[in-house]
C-alpha cells in the first residue's frame, strides 16, 4: 500500500480486501507493531502481519541463531547459525521481502523488568512471545494505561501447550464484528400487531441474532418502516450456563472452495421469522418490501494479565474435553512458576521428579484460581515432558490465531479474542507413553524441538514419508514449510515430496502465498515453490511436477504411483478436484488430508482407510442457481444484475465467437454452407454464424455504433418491451398485482454521453468487440470528444413492440439457442444474408475467423470488468436496484475467494498435526477435524465422520474402502466372473455393471448368451489396462425383497496383474 497517498494495491491485495475491507486495510497502513521473540511463534507471527500490510513492525529477539532454530524458525539458514548471527538480524531481510509496502527493523536490546517501557508508545499494538510472566505482566499494565491504550498480545507454545492472551483496553470499539456482508432478505408478511412479527419470503433463513437491527426497504401498504431501523426480537432468552449440544445450532456448509462452521443461537422467534416491537398503530401491510442487517458498533472491555491470571476468561475450541482451555490455564501458569524457581524447563523425556513437582505446582496454582478445573494430570506430564520442545505446526496454527488478533488490534476490524485461547496437542503424543525417554533426548540437530515432543522413531517414520501433495498455493507454500521444518520426505532415508500444479505465479498470490517473491511472477508455482522450501530445509527430497490430476493424467499419477505414496495432501480451491483425487485415494486405499479456507473461515478433513468416511460421503447441496427468467427479465438484487452482466459477456465475446471459428472449421467454404442450406439441410449454429459475419465490424468506428445499439437494446428497449408485455397495472390470476416484491417494475434509461457510467459501457464494449474482431485503435479513439464524433452521426431506430414471449417460470431453463428449430422466415433470411455476403466478397479466410475472449478479472487494462461492472450498474439502475462498487463485482463477476494469510496458515498448521497422527498409525481416537472462523473467533474440532459398514447379508459387510478382487486370464468367461465371486466371497451376483454398461443383466433379453463371453471381448479394456472396477447386484437372502449393492469388484485381466 502507498503510504503517502494511502492507495490500496489491488494487484498484491485483491484478495484480502475483501476479507479486510478498505477502511481497515488503510488502518493498517497507518500502524506500528512491536513483535518480541524470533522463535517458531513470533516468525510465524511476524510472516502474518508484514504479509497483510501493516505499516512498520519492530522484530524484537536477542539470542543467537542456534541449531535448535532451523526445527522451528523458517527464516533461520545454517549459514545464520555457523555465523553466529542474532535471530532477529537474520530473519529481518527475509520477513521485509515478502512484502515491500512494510517497514521491518529490528530492536536487539534487552527487555526486562528494568526496561523503561516508553519507547513502546510509538506502536500501536505490542506482542510479546518467548517472554517470561513478570515481563508480560509488566508491559501489559504499561500498555492498559496508555490513554489511548496500546493493545497487548502475549502469545507462547511450549511442547504440546499453547496460549493466546489478548487486551485491548477498557474499551475497544469493534465496527463489525463479523465481516458478513448484510444480505437483502425479501418480505412475505408482517402482523399489524405488538410484537409485529415479520416473515421472510419463501421461508428464507434471515440469520438474525436478538438484539440486532434491521432498516425496511420498498414495503407497501406499512409505508411507515421504509427507512427505519428496528430491533430484532424474540420471544425468550438463554440464562445461565449455554449447553453446546441443547441451545447452540452448528451448521455446516461446503463451498466451492471450503467447509465452514457456523455457530451461534437461535435468539428469534424461528429461522424464517422475528419480532421487530409494536406495529399495532401502522398501516396493514400490503405487499413486498426487503430488510437489510443494519451492521452496528459494539463495544468491548478487556481486563489486565494480572487480573485475568486469577479469573480467566477463555475460548473453548473442543467441545469433547470442555475443561480443558482452564487445565491449560493451570498448567502453563505452573510452568511459568517452574521457571521462576529453577530457572529451566523440566527435563525432556520422562523425568518423573519434574513431572511430579510441576503436578505439585499446578495444583497449587489450580487452588488460587477463581474460575477452575480439577487439574489432568495426565496433561501435565506431558506438558512436563515435552515443554522444552516445539511442535512446528502448533505454532503455525496458533500464531495464524494470533496474527489475526494483531489486525483486529489496529483496525477494529472482527470480534477480539476474549481473552484468552488455549490450545494442546495432546492426541500427539498419548499413544507414545510407552516410548523410551531416551527417545526424546536432544542430538545437536534440526530436529532436537520436535524429537523432545514426540520421539526420535516417529520423527524417522516423519523422514521416510513418501507425500503426494496436490496443489501450491497459499496453503501448499503453508505445508511445505510444516514439511521442512518436520523433515517430511528427506533424500538420505529415501522419502520424497512430490507436488503438482499446472498454475504459474501472479502478483496478487504475493500477498499469502509466501514462498514466492516479485521476481518469480509468471514462473509455475511447483517448482519455484520447491526451490524456496530447499532453503529452509536443503536435505527434502522434492519432486515438482505442472500437471493437473485429473483423468486426462491417470497415466502419470497411476495405481502404481499411489502405490509407492504414505498419504496424499490437498491444496485445492474447487470442489470438484477434491472430489476426483478422494476418488482415487479411495480405490488406492491411501490416506487423504485435506483443507481449504475461505477469508478468515477454514476447515480441515482427515480421511484414513478404513477408520474414516471420505470427503465424497458428504454430499453438500448443490448451489443454488439463479432462475433463469430472473436474470433475463427479473432481477431483484445486484447479485442478479453482476451474473446477468457476466453472463453478457461470456455470451458475446467468448462463446460466440468459438462457435463461430468452429463452424468454420466444419465448414471450410461460405459458398458450400449456401448450397447446403440451399438444398433443405439444417446446419447447426448457422443462423447465429451468419448473424455474426453479416453484422461483423469493419473498423473501430463501427465497434462504437455496435456498443451503442447495445446500450439500447439492453437498458431501454428491454424495459418498454417488459413494461408493454406486463404494464404496472398487470394482475395474476388470483388478483394479485404481477409487479410486487420480488419483481421489480423497470425503467427505461436514456442514453447520455455525458454520463460517466454510459461512456465507460460504451468504450468498454467497443474495445471488446474490437478484440474479437481484431480491429484496431488508439488511446486517442478511446476519449469522450472521438466517441461522441462518430456517435453524432448514428440514427437509433425508433422501438417498435415485439411479439416475443417472456418467460415467467422459475422452474424453465435457458434454451440452447443453437438447436432451437429456426421458422421458414429465419432459414430464408439467413440465406438472403449468406449470398449478399459472397456477392459482396466479404467470406475471406480472415473474415470467417475471430479471436475469443477468455474474461481476466486481475488485469485492469483489458476492459472486462469495466464492461461487467458498468453494464451491471446500468441494469440496477433500470430496475432501482441499488449498485455494487467496482470492487464487489468484480469479486461476484470473478468468483474470487477472499482469501488472507492468518488462516492459510492456521489451517496449514491443523492439517501438518494430524500428518504426525496418520504417520504414527494413532487410533480414530486420536483424530481431529477442525472449522474455524477466526473472525468471531469460533474453533471446533470434532472427530471425523467414523467409516460406516453396510451389511449384504449375515456376517457380510462391505464399506467404501472395500474392494473385492477377482483375477482371470485371456479365456475368462463372464460365467466364470460370477463363479469366481460365488466361490470367494459366498454370495450370489446378479448384474454386473461397468460404468454405464450393462455387462449382465437376467432380465434384458440376450444378456444370458453373454455368459459364455470373454470379459476381454464384453469390457473391450484399452491397451495397457490392467483391470476395470465393475458394479456387482448381489441376491437378497429372500427371493421377494430387492438385490443387494456390494462393493465394487476389481476384475484383474491376468493373475500375474494382480500383487495380492
Amino acid at each position: 500500500m502507498a503510504e503517502d497517498s494511502m492507495e490500496i494495491d489491488d494487484s498484491l491485495y485483491s484478495r484480502q480486501r475483501y476479507v479486510l475491507g478498505d477502511s481497515a486495510m488503510h488502518q493498517m497502513a497507518q500502524s506500528a507493531v512491536f513483535l518480541s521473540g524470533m522463535g517458531g511463534l513470533g516468525i510465524e507471527i511476524a510472516k502474518n502481519i508484514v504479509l497483510a500490510g501493516v505499516k512498520a513492525v519492530t522484530l524484537h529477539d536477542i539470542k543467537q541463531c542456534e541449531t535448535f532454530d532451523l526445527g522451528s524458525n523458517f527464516f533461520i539458514h545454517k549459514e545464520d547459525v555457523l555465523s553466529q548471527r542474532k535471530r532477529a538480524e537474520a530473519v529481518c531481510p527475509r520477513v521485509a521481502e515478502l512484502n515491500p509496502y512494510v517497514h521491518v527493523d529490528t530492536s536487539t536490546s534487552p527487555l526486562d523488568d528494568n526496561t523503561d517501557l516508553s519507547f513502546l508508545l510509538k506502536y500501536q499494538c505490542v506482542v510479546l512471545t518467548e517472554a517470561r510472566l513478570s515481563l508480560q505482566k509488566k508491559v501489559n499494565e504499561f500498555c492498559h494505561s496508555q490513554r489511548p491504550p496500546i493493545r497487548f498480545i502475549g502469545s507462547d507454545t511450549y511442547g504440546i501447550c499453547a496460549r493466546v492472551f489478548c487486551d485491548f483496553g477498557d474499551g475497544f470499539e469493534v465496527s463489525d464484528p463479523t465481516g458478513e456482508e448484510p444480505k437483502d432478505i425479501f418480505i412475505q408478511s408482517i402482523t399489524r400487531d405488538n410484537p409485529g412479527v415479520v416473515t421472510c419470503l419463501d421461508n428464507q433463513p434471515h440469520g438474525l441474532q436478538n438484539s440486532q437491527s434491521v432498516v425496511f426497504r420498498e414495503v407497501n401498504g406499512m409505508v411507515e418502516l421504509n427507512g427505519t431501523s428496528r430491533k430484532v426480537s424474540g420471544i425468550w432468552n438463554i440464562s445461565g450456563k449455554i449447553s453446546f449440544s441443547a441451545q447452540a445450532v452448528m451448521i455446516m456448509k461446503v463451498s466451492e472452495n471450503c467447509m465452514f462452521l457456523y455457530l451461534f443461537l437461535w435468539l428469534v422467534l424461528s429461522p424464517h421469522s422475528f419480532a421487530i416491537g409494536d406495529t399495532s398503530h401502522l398501516q396493514a401491510y400490503a405487499h413486498g418490501g426487503f430488510f437489510v442487517l443494519v451492521k452496528t458498533p459494539k463495544m468491548y472491555t478487556f481486563e489486565t494479565l494480572e487480573r485475568q491470571l486469577w479469573d480467566p476468561q477463555v475460548l473453548t475450541p473442543d467441545f469433547s474435553k470442555p475443561e480443558a482451555p482452564l487445565q491449560i490455564h493451570a498448567a502453563m501458569f505452573a510452568l511459568e512458576t517452574f521457571q521462576e524457581q529453577h530457572n529451566r524447563f523440566p527435563n525432556a523425556g520422562s523425568c518423573l521428579q519434574d513431572a511430579e513437582t510441576l503436578l505439585k505446582l499446578t495444583e497449587e496454582v489450580n487452588a488460587t484460581l477463581r474460575n477452575k478445573a480439577a487439574v489432568n494430570a495426565e496433561l501435565v506430564q506431558w506438558l512436563a515432558r515435552t515443554a522444552r520442545g516445539t511442535l512446528p505446526p502448533l505454532a503455525a496454527a496458533v500464531g495464524g490465531l494470533a496474527s489475526q488478533e494483531v489486525l483486529k488490534a489496529i483496525t477494529g476490524k472482527f470480534a477480539p479474542l476474549q481473552q484468552w485461547f488455549y490450545f494442546d496437542a495432546i492426541e500427539v503424543v498419548k499413544p507414545l507413553q510407552s516410548v523410551s525417554a531416551d527417545e526424546f533426548l536432544p542430538r545437536g540437530d534440526r530436529y532436537d524441538g520436535l524429537r523432545a515432543c514426540i520421539g526420535e522413531s516417529l520423527c524417522g517414520e516423519l523422514h521416510k514419508l513418501r507425500v503426494f501433495m496436490v496443489g501450491c498455493g497459499a496453503i501448499g507454500c503453508e505445508m511445505l514449510k510444516n514439511f521442512a521444518l518436520l523433515g517430511v520426505g528427506l533424500a538420505q532415508t529415501s522419502g520424497e515430496v512430490c507436488i503438482t500444479d499446472p498454475d504459474l505465479i501472479e502478483k496478487s498470490n504475493l500477498n499469502r502465498q509466501f514462498l514466492f517473491r516479485p521476481q518469480h511472477i509468471q514462473k509455475p508455482k511447483s517448482t519455484t515453490a520447491a526451490k524456496a522450501t530447499l532453503q529452509i530445509n536443503p536435505d527434502l527430497q522434492l519432486d515438482a511436477h505442472l500437471n493437473k490430476v485429473c483423468p486426462a493424467t491417470e497415466s502419470i499419477y497411476s495405481d502404481s504411483f499411489y502405490a509407492r505414496l504414505n498419504l496424499v495432501v490437498t491444496a485445492l480451491d474447487n470442489v470438484e478436484a477434491r472430489r476426483y483425487v478422494d476418488s482415487r485415494c479411495v480405490s488406492n486405499q491411501r490416506a487423504l488430508l485435506d483443507s481449504g479456507t475461505m477469508g478468515t473461515k477454514g476447515h480441515t478433513e482427515i480421511i484414513v482407510p478404513n477408520l474414516t468416511e471420505s470427503y465424497n460421503s458428504h454430499r453438500d447441496p448443490p448451489e443454488e442457481e439463479i432462475p433463469f427468467c430472473t436474470l433475463k427479465s427479473f432481477p431483484s438484487v445486484i447479485e442478479h444484475t453482476i451474473q446477468w452482466a457476466r453472463d453478457k459477456f461470456e455470451n458475446a465475446f467468448a462463446q460466440k465467437p468459438s462457435m463461430y471459428n468452429s463452424f468454420w472449421q466444419t465448414h471450410t467454404s461460405a459458398e458450400c454452407v449456401l448450397q447446403r442450406m440451399q438444398a433443405g439441410e439444417s446446419l447447426e449454429g448457422s443462423f447465429e454464424v451468419i448473424k455474426l459475419l453479416n453484422r461483423r465490424p469493419h473498423c473501430w468506428e463501427q465497434c462504437i455504433t455496435l456498443a451503442r445499439l447495445k446500450f439500447e437494446k439492453y437498458f431501454k428497449r428491454k424495459a418498454l418491451q417488459l413494461l408493454h408485455a406486463f404494464p404496472l397495472d398487470t394482475r395474476l390470476k388470483d388478483g394479485s398485482l404481477f409487479w410486487q416484491s420480488p419483481k421489480r417494475p423497470p425503467a427505461p434509461i436514456d442514453f447520455d454521453l455525458k454520463d460517466p457510467l454510459h461512456f465507460t459501457f460504451i468504450v468498454s464494449t467497443a474495445r471488446l468487440f474490437a478484440g474479437i474482431y481484431n480491429i484496431p485503435y488508439s488511446e486517442k479513439d478511446l476519449c469522450e470528444q472521438a466517441v461522441a464524433e462518430i456517435l453524432s452521426h448514428l440514427k437509433i431506430p425508433e422501438y417498435q413492440p415485439s411479439v416475443k414471449s417472456i418467460e415467467t417460470d422459475e422452474a424453465a431453463k435457458k434454451p440452447d439457442q443453437l438447436k432451437m428449430p429456426l421458422s421458414s422466415e429465419e432459414e430464408r433470411a439467413a440465406i438472403r444474408q449468406l449470398q449478399h455476403a459472397i456477392a459482396g466478397d466479404v467470406v475471406k479466410a480472415a473474415r470467417l475467423r475471430m479471436s475469443p475472449l477468455e474474461f481476466e478479472k486481475d488485469d485492469d487494462r483489458n476492459g472486462h470488468v469495466d464492461f461487467v461492472a458498468s453494464a451491471s450498474a446500468l441494469r440496477a439502475k433500470m430496475y432501482s436496484i441499488e449498485p455494487a462498487d467496482r470492487l464487489k463485482t468484480k469479486r461476484i463477476a470473478g468468483k474470487i475467494i477472499p482469501a488472507i494469510a492468518t488462516a492459510t496458515a492456521a489451517v496449514a498448521g491443523l492439517v501438518a498435526l494430524e500428518l504426525i497422527k496418520i504417520v504414527g498409525g494413532f487410533g480414530f481416537e486420536s483424530l481431529k477435524n477442525c472449522f474455524f472462523n477466526l473472525a468471531l473467533p469460533v474453533v471446533v474440532f470434532t472427530e471425523p465422520a467414523a467409516v460406516k459398514r453396510a451389511l449384504i447379508r449375515e456376517n457380510i459387510y462391505f464399506s467404501i474402502w472395500d474392494c473385492w478382487t477377482i483375477s482371470g486370464h485371456e479365456d475368462f468367461t463372464l460365467s466364470d466372473f460370477m463363479n469366481a465371486v460365488r466361490e470367494k466371497y459366498g454370495i450370489e451376483p446378479t448384474m454386473v455393471v461397468h460404468g454405464v454398461k450393462m455387462l449382465y443383466v437376467p432380465v434384458i433379453p440376450g444378456h444370458t448368451k453373454r455368459l459364455k463371453l470373454t470379459m476381454q471381448k464384453l469390457i473391450k479394456p484399452s491397451a495397457g489396462r490392467r483391470y476395470v472396477d465393475l458394479t456387482v447386484s448381489f441376491a437378497a437372502e429372500r427371493a421377494e425383497e430387492e438385490d443387494l449393492a456390494g462393493p465394487p469388484v476389481r476384475y484383474f485381466f491376468s493373475r500375474d496383474e494382480h500383487a495380492p
